[in-house]
């Protein structure tokens, strides 16, 4: 089945090559994301780079700088609790329909009422002063709501409703033009953008898979592909391999509370008596050669990851360590964890084992699972890879360590994963990591007068001098790798200077798609 299925999208990459040897104004790029809920913001789409369809209020540049897009001022009110924003006057929608603040107001109430993937709970109300101002009032101070002005597609308030995931009508550079789920996507410039006029007519996404992309870039069907790390040595004739930084990161949760028969309100054990003891989190963390995760695991291609938001300006100051064996070793020397006949270590009664989780049809976390315990070996850990569905693996993660991913441009992710009141939450706090320093730092963080003041008390949070999430603190994760996203581009193509990207759902790498460019006559 797979064959034909592979031989089936060849075949229409090769049918469309002939139409790429005519000027370029048409590209075609073979980048996956194809979201499971269409283009509907209010459901997620665009969370992980940009809507494309849509206008956001604010957006990033290279550098994650803030930069106006819809608005062109914003302000927050001295109790914190007040968005004022101005919004130009200039946008109109795709159909025609001239954009205004009340657009804008219905997007953010709507986008309370769905319950979607959006940090809109804190929202108290929204209104239009008048067609260029909106007022957006919160429940109280939370300066990470401002991720949504990055993300949050503006949708038309005269005609969203039920069909609007497969026919979006928006303010962005381009517009959708067909869709054949499970295939293809076309758009096509939107000639109202108020932006700069994008250089390409036509952007078709092919959903292929990665060997079928693959191809057609060696066939000279597309301009763009994405490629696993096991592919991303193979770099096609007429293309350059472009490996984008991120913080699409894996990590190895470490289940935080002791193992005292709690469990979770919707079900499964919480705690551990392994990876609840402190010298096993933190010899786990020295122990683990990580530039070796990334040779054998990623093929070289990422870097090894300390923290969830490495390189972001929220990240713990100095939060890493140095790979030291014998140090390690010693840490749970001096914590009483002795090596047994069979050289894994007991303290207790306890042993110094584990199963590590994975989602089994995810091959890199199984690569990364299968290093991890190789790795910790020699430590006297006995870690046991086993691969299920999220189902299984949602049953015991609160007591049993799992690969996860994660990776925003928000520091929201911070919070999500070591607010102590989120504990159990979903896949929030998946540990019950808890510690009364970090929930306070978080608290002075989400009050800051602006997102750029609350960076510090962010970074603080993962080591204050005493305490703290991070390595020299509770070591609370051992955090792994940073993957590359790995772009075989058309030497013709030039993208710019990409940003740092977050975790690979979506499209990040077309954040600046308005202002690529063709370079070849």
């Amino acid at each position: 089945m797979m064959g034909h299925v592979l031989r089936a999208g060849v075949a229409l990459l090769c049918l469309l090559a002939p139409a790429l040897a005519a000027p370029k104004t048409d590209l075609v790029l073979a980048i996956g994301g194809e979201p499971e809920t269409g283009f509907d913001p209010l459901f997620g789409w665009g969370g992980y780079g940009h809507p494309l369809f849509q206008s956001t209020l604010l957006k990033r540049g290279p550098d994650l700088e803030t930069q106006g897009d819809l608005a062109t001022a914003w302000s927050l009110s001295d109790d914190r609790l007040t968005w004022t924003v101005t919004i130009r006057p200039d946008a109109v929608f795709s159909d025609g329909t001239k954009l205004t603040a009340r657009d804008v107001a219905f997007t953010y109430l709507r986008g309370r009422e769905t319950a979607g993937a959006l940090d809109l709970s804190v929202l108290a109300g929204a209104e239009a002063i008048d067609d260029t101002t909106v007022r957006i009032r919160l429940t109280k101070p939370w300066i990470t709501f401002t991720e949504t002005f990055f993300t949050l597609g503006i949708v038309p308030a005269a005609s969203y409703g039920p069909d609007y995931a497969r026919r979006p009508v928006g303010s962005g550079p381009y517009r959708l033009l067909s869709w054949r789920e499970g295939e293809q996507l076309i758009v096509e410039r939107n000639l109202g953008y108020y932006g700069p006029k994008p250089a390409f007519e036509r952007v078709t996404f092919l959903f292929t898979g990665d060997d079928a992309g693959l191809a057609a870039a060696r066939a000279g069907a597309v301009d763009l592909v994405s490629v696993p790390a096991p592919l991303a040595d193979a770099v096609p004739e007429g293309f350059a391999a472009l490996p984008v930084k991120t913080v699409d990161n894996r990590g190895l949760s470490l289940p935080f509370q002791p193992d005292e028969g709690r469990t979770a309100p919707g079900g499964g054990r919480i705690g551990s008596a392994v990876t609840s003891d402190p010298a096993i989190r933190h010899a786990i963390n020295r122990g683990l050669d990580r530039q070796a995760v990334v040779e054998v695991a990623l093929h070289g291609h990422g870097t090894p990851a300390y923290g969830p938001v490495d390189g972001l300006p929220w990240a713990g100051a100095d939060d890493r360590v140095s790979y030291d064996l014998d140090a390690a070793s010693g840490l749970l020397d001096a914590a009483g964890w002795v090596p047994g006949a069979d050289g894994v270590r007991a303290k207790g009664g306890v042993r110094a084992a584990f199963p590590i989780h994975y989602p089994a049809s995810d091959a890199t976390r199984q690569a990364l699972a299968e290093t991890v315990a190789a790795l910790l070996q020699p430590l006297g850990i006995e870690a046991v890879p086993k691969g299920s569905s999220w189902d299984a693996i949602g049953r015991v993660m609160h007591a049993e360590p799992v690969i996860f991913g994660f990776g925003s441009h928000s520091p929201y992710q911070l919070y999500s994963l070591y607010q102590s009141e989120l504990g159990g939450v979903e896949y929030q706090n998946p540990t019950y990591y808890a510690n009364s320093t970090v929930d306070a730092l978080f608290a002075q963080a989400q009050g800051a007068p602006s997102l750029e003041a609350s960076y510090p008390l962010w970074s603080q949070a993962a080591f204050d001098g005493r305490t703290g999430y991070g390595l020299k603190g509770d070591a609370a994760w051992a955090w792994l790798v940073n993957l590359d996203h790995v772009y075989f581009v058309n030497r013709c193509l030039d993208v710019g200077r990409p940003q740092i990207e977050p975790h690979g759902h979506g499209w990040p790498i077309t954040a600046s798609i308005a202002s690529w460019t063709w370079t070849c006559d």
